[in-house]
């Protein structure tokens, strides 16, 4: 199924962990076959890296701090017009498809 949320947009956490919830951020990545999202600065995970020597580099070692995968059910988009988060549809004319918001109508890709 084809993902209503692109890279770029800015959505709102609905469900999910307390301190993630309510927050609002910048879609890094979409996986449309895991249905999942990368929120910059959302459902922050931490890996401990070791040193590493690869191709005259090395890596230093510590504790790296990454986000993680969010499901695409648990975000949703918010509409520049209104500043609500909102259900996404769809309208075609023509060849031109374009996203719209639910609540005010207000075309999201302008």
């Amino acid at each position: 199924m084809k993902a209503k949320i692109r890279k770029g947009d800015l959505v709102e956490v609905t469900t999910g962990r307390e301190q993630d919830r309510g927050k609002r951020g910048e879609v890094i990545k979409v996986n449309p076959v895991n249905q999942t999202v990368v929120v910059q600065g959302i459902n922050m995970r931490t890996k401990h890296q070791k040193q590493v020597q690869a191709q005259g580099r090395t890596i230093s070692p510590g504790k790296v701090l990454f986000e993680g995968p969010i499901h695409i059910s648990n975000v949703m988009l918010v509409c520049k017009k209104c500043n609500k988060p909102t259900r996404v549809g769809i309208v075609r004319e023509g060849e031109k498809v374009q996203r719209v918001c639910k609540q005010c109508e207000a075309f999201i890709d302008e």
